[in-house]
């Protein structure tokens, strides 16, 4: 009796004109062009081998036409972020960096870890995605050139005050269509008009927390409580050796979430019954503002997991809680 063939970890180094392909099991390496045109060649390679999972690392949106290519064919596409990558290489002590050695590394974190396989987010949600993120360069930009235009006018360089003001009124005008755009596509939906409106059913949560959620977050409501914290980089990480004992810290997840989670907080600690009693809880025990606010965005968003699990919207407590 012949076994089974063994299955395959994949890695692809996108980068802007080549793909580089790397087979961990046999050590098979070859190249390809980065145009889709070629993509029907590469499927034909890869469907040939007993595929157990394709890492690819993701390369600022260079890898999204590949990803959405290959998850559409069916494939076990998963996107890793760099930092992961970079770790595990330190890790296994290879700091050598080509494009053949990273699909080759991308391969090895596959066969290694072999991190699970998720469902990518659709087409519609990766346009909302990107309204998202072009929303956040907008309001950023708008900030910067504001900053730009106070520090021309406190120093009287008129020269440039009303260039400034030309292209604030210009980033203004796109911050409205965009919003106007982002408003468009969630009202296309019936979900996520649904979805919408039961998040912002949460005091503290506004439509620019929930637009974010849905874009970004679109695990919400299907992982466990500890795996969504741990997604969004609000997990705390032991730092303890020994007798000594060092303090949590967060770090890493998706920054987007987190700073819209932030901003929910912030206004929950207010006017979130339940929010604001936990907070309240927190400083008198001696917790610090910042650990205590952050305890309130993990809380926040273990309660948004699990209405988004059973589609319930936000119950006001009838009473005040205790400790408030």
């Amino acid at each position: 009796m012949s076994s089974a063939a063994p299955a395959h970890n994949i890695g692809i180094d996108v980068s802007k004109e080549t793909l580089d392909i790397a087979v961990h099991e046999t050590g098979v390496h070859w190249t390809s062009k980065h145009d889709c045109t070629e993509f029907p060649q590469l499927l034909k390679a890869l469907l040939g081998l007993n595929l157990a999972r394709i890492v690819i690392e993701a390369s600022g949106g260079l890898e999204q036409l590949l990803v959405s290519y290959l998850a559409a064919k069916g494939l076990p596409v998963i996107v890793l972020n760099p930092r992961q990558v970079r770790d595990f290489a330190r890790a296994t002590g290879k700091l050598a960096k080509t494009d053949r050695i990273d699909a080759f590394m991308l391969a090895r974190f596959g066969a290694t870890l072999q991190p699970e396989v998720r469902a990518l987010k659709n087409t519609e949600t990766q346009e909302l995605e990107a309204l998202v993120a072009r929303r956040t360069q907008l309001v950023n930009m708008l900030s910067a050139e504001r900053v730009r235009l106070q520090q021309a006018q406190q120093q009287q360089r008129q020269a440039i005050v009303g260039d400034l003001k030309a292209h604030i009124s210009w980033l203004e005008k796109r911050l409205v269509k965009c919003e106007g755009d982002l408003s468009q596509r969630l009202r296309s939906s019936d979900i996520w008009r649904q979805t919408d409106k039961q998040l912002q059913s949460v005091p503290g949560v506004g439509p620019v927390t929930a637009l974010v959620l849905i874009a970004d977050l679109p695990e919400l409501g299907q992982l466990a409580d500890k795996q969504i914290v741990a997604l969004c980089g609000l997990a705390p990480h032991a730092r303890d050796s020994g007798k000594w004992h060092g303090k949590r810290t967060t770090r890493g997840g998706r920054a987007r979430v987190r700073t819209a989670l932030y901003m929910a907080a912030l206004v929950a600690s207010k006017h979130n019954l339940v929010i604001k009693t936990f907070y309240g809880r927190l400083l008198r025990a001696g917790k610090e503002k910042k650990l205590a606010l952050t305890a309130c965005m993990r809380k926040l968003l273990v309660i948004l997991n699990a209405m988004s699990r059973t589609h319930t919207s936000w119950q006001q407590p009838l009473r005040p809680l205790p400790g408030g």
